[in-house]
């Protein structure tokens, strides 16, 4: 067995010690995280005396430190000098010394090979591959086994639509390896799949997990070009040419496979060349039924599974949830800048803006680690989201398309159809916008291939044979899942792109992509009918910001939002009483803002287009606007009080009615209010006279009180807009507020048009 205690040496002394200082703690504080009951056990630790094993790690631990540097450990020839060199273990107590031989020989080769994590974004240095791991969850039922409808699927409206599946139960990782003995880990590109197992090997060789156990980590792809060199595709042949380099022989290795003492973590299953898949596949099964006693784990993507593994239970890399997405930020802040402190102020800056309602696209993207690295590289140099989000989504979709595969050197099945790269974005450009059109965000299997049969037949040295077609699209289909992961089975038979951002981004650019003017601008005008439809928003803008000039788009959008009101004369003149009401006041505001404050005075009291128009609505209002916003709020009070009498109501209205002292309100208006003011129940005789006054008389007062402001603010005029009328208004508001965002928005748009756009907000 291994030692049962350990103590420090000189030099992990003295660097634990530095480490205690930087922390801060007393040694009773550190005595208590370990769950100590005194301290006697830290001071030992920090005299270099013997502790139990399991309490100095876990001082290390809280010291963020690795206890092997810290420990008094023998050094490899000594171990070397007192073990034979060729061993078979006969007994548990030689098979940990075996162990013990074994993992001192690996310690520097898996922290060499799972140490470190290479960004391909920015960084040319790599980052410590601990301080931004993430622990992952996966789910237990795998996604493309569930018999679901596409009903199913697409019940939930909005954007979330149920592309993480949150109510799916989940567990962690590291519980699901821990839990069992042969396991495949599926998921998407850029899901985290290689990280974990680089985790595991590390958290292995440093005694943390699976302490009795030395780990192996194979690149898969690695191991079937070495296999081809030597004409030996046995796992066992790799361990012992592996090995060797380690003054391990094969008895050692062989004693360690019957012990079951080697975690063996096999890494990119996809990613075998085609023509060794079969013979490949069949060695990792003899070998796990042979060795059965060890632990193996086999990564894959989800679509490239093609091989079934008897023994082993497969599971689903989840997406990362909110929390995970948070702690990944802030330990990759971090760990990039010069400080901790200047990284976690960034990370907090990201955090912020990405939960910036419009940047509710981008949250969907970070759910996927590879996407949440690629972000957090963006948001980096200039502290905040492009401008233009289509140039990250472009970022994006080119990782998943070329850069993913090439930073790591694997080169996919090339029987692509011979498809370009244009051409494979112009498939799912296609793809996209056919299902985007008919409100699909998920799509059966059939219609998928039918799709993708049709792109087919427009290229010039395509097969017109139906069946061709038919055998080519099951193949391309199977070429995008796997390679890119951009189309995800979410059900049996039942796919889906793998976030809806992506999706709204290809619809975008299939319209971008029009052969010809004539055919834009059609195209355009059909998207700028979609104005009122929130599902087309995020196309519209992605649309926008994408096109060499933006005008005429922009132009076919204000024509459909005067479209909303043209068949309501009624409403029509309300817009015109408003633009009125305006021009007769002198303010210094944008006239657009003061006909937005009195549209949502008269609809839904919600200021926040007036106050977009011009933020000086926000400060102190004029004296004209504070008293016809004091009005309308008496009123709906009032309003509230006939409907249901309450003594609290009661109290504030009195309180809503004390305006006299506004130098808008004439001598006429204000001896009319004192009158009607007069009216009102005495508070003096008691709760139960007040609420039978207003369940009696309060109609009739508030009906003459509407009269009075109209007939002393509003020229006379009464609006008793239908419940039909208010919904249109709520359109023709949020339309309006949405053109707003557009004009925001840095599109390529001229001045002139900018201009005559916003002169004319909310006028007929």
């Amino acid at each position: 067995m291994a030692k049962r205690s350990l103590k420090a040496s000189t030099f992990g002394i003295e660097k634990a010690k530095r480490a205690f200082e930087r922390i801060g703690w007393t040694q009773e504080y550190l005595a208590a995280e370990v769950g100590l009951s005194t301290r006697q056990s830290v001071w030992k630790f920090f005299k270099g005396k013997p502790i139990e094993r399991h309490i100095f790690i876990d001082l290390c631990f809280q010291l963020n430190l690795h206890w092997q540097d810290i420990a008094d450990l023998p050094s490899r020839d000594q171990l070397l000098t007192e073990q034979p060199t060729t061993y078979v273990a006969s007994n548990p107590s030689d098979a940990s010394q075996l162990v013990t031989i074994a993992r001192a020989q690996l310690q520097g080769q898996v922290e060499a090979q799972c140490g470190t994590i290479q960004s391909f974004f920015e960084f040319a240095q790599p980052l410590p591959l601990e301080n931004i791991y993430t622990n992952l969850n996966v789910l237990t039922r795998l996604s493309n086994q569930r018999w679901l409808e596409v009903a199913d699927l697409q019940s939930s409206s909005g954007r979330s639509l149920g592309f993480t599946a949150p109510e799916r139960e989940t567990i962690s990782a590291l519980d699901a390896v821990t839990n069992q003995n042969k396991l495949m880990l599926l998921g998407k590109p850029g899901a985290g799949k290689t990280t974990f197992l680089q985790h595991l090997a590390l958290q292995c060789i440093r005694g943390n997990f699976k302490t009795d156990c030395i780990p192996v980590f194979i690149v898969l792809r690695t191991f079937a070009v070495q296999a081809k060199e030597c004409q030996d595709f046995s796992l066992l042949g790799y361990l012992q040419r592996f090995c060797n380099n380690y003054n391990l022989s094969l008895e050692q290795i062989k004693s360690l496979l019957q012990q079951g003492k080697v975690l063996i973590l096999l890494d990119g299953l996809d990613e075998i060349p085609q023509q060794y898949e079969q013979e490949i596949f069949q060695q990792i099964q003899q070998f796990a039924q042979l060795y059965y006693q060890n632990s193996l784990i086999i990564t894959c993507r989800i679509a490239g599974q093609q091989y079934r593994f008897n023994g082993f239970t497969y599971v689903e890399l989840a997406d990362f949830n909110p929390t995970q997405v948070e702690i990944f930020a802030k330990r990759w802040f971090v760990a990039t800048a010069n400080n901790s402190e200047i990284g976690l102020t960034k990370a907090n800056q990201f955090l912020e803006q990405l939960h910036h309602r419009a940047n509710q696209p981008i949250r969907e993207l970070v759910t996927t680690p590879i996407l949440l690295n690629l972000i957090c590289s963006v948001f980096q140099e200039r502290l905040s989201f492009p401008s233009k989000r289509s140039r990250l989504y472009q970022e994006g979709l080119d990782i998943l398309l070329v850069r993913w595969d090439r930073s790591r050197g694997i080169d996919r099945d090339r029987a692509y159809y011979n498809l370009s790269l244009p051409n494979k974005i112009q498939l799912l450009s296609q793809i996209a916008a056919v299902n985007f059109e008919q409100g699909n965000y998920f799509f059966e299997k059939s219609q998928l291939l039918q799709t993708i049969a049709n792109y087919l037949a427009t290229l010039p040295d395509s097969h017109k044979d139906p069946e061709t077609l038919r055998l080519d699209s099951e193949a391309i289909l199977r070429a995008i899942e796997v390679q890119h992961g951009l189309l995800v089975e979410r059900a049996r038979g039942i796919y889906s792109f793998s976030h809806l951002t992506f999706q709204e981004y290809l619809t975008a650019r299939k319209i971008v992509a029009s052969p010809n003017a004539e055919e834009l601008n059609h195209a355009l005008q059909k998207l700028a009918s979609q104005i009122t439809n929130p599902q087309w928003r995020e196309v519209i803008l992605l649309t926008a910001s994408m096109l060499p000039k933006a005008d005429y788009l922009m132009q076919q959008l204000k024509q459909q939002v005067e479209l909303i009101l043209a068949e309501e004369p009624q409403l029509q003149e309300f817009l015109k009483f408003i633009d009125k009401k305006v021009k007769a006041l002198s303010l210094p505001y944008q006239p657009a803002a003061v006909r937005a404050f009195y549209f949502s005075l008269f609809h839904n009291r919600d200021l926040n287009l007036a106050i977009a128009l011009d933020s000086k609505l926000a400060q102190e209002l004029d004296n004209n606007l504070a008293l016809d916003l004091a009005l309308e709020r008496a009123f709906a009070i009032a309003l509230s009080l006939v409907a249901n009498p309450d003594i609290k109501q009661i109290l504030n209205f009195s309180f809503s009615l004390e305006f006299e002292s506004n130098p808008a309100l004439s001598a006429d208006m204000k001896q009319a209010l004192q009158s009607f003011k007069q009216q009102l129940p005495d508070p003096a005789k008691g709760k139960e006279h007040l609420l039978d006054w207003w369940s009696t008389n309060g109609d009739d007062w508030l009906k003459k009180f509407r009269s009075l402001i109209n007939e002393y603010r509003y020229y006379g005029i009464n609006w008793n807009f239908s419940h039909y009328q208010q919904e249109l208004l709520q359109k023709y508001y949020l339309a309006n507020q949405f053109m707003l965002e557009c004009l925001d928005s840095k599109f390529n748009l001229t001045v002139t048009t900018k201009k005559s756009i916003e002169d004319k907000f909310l006028i007929i």
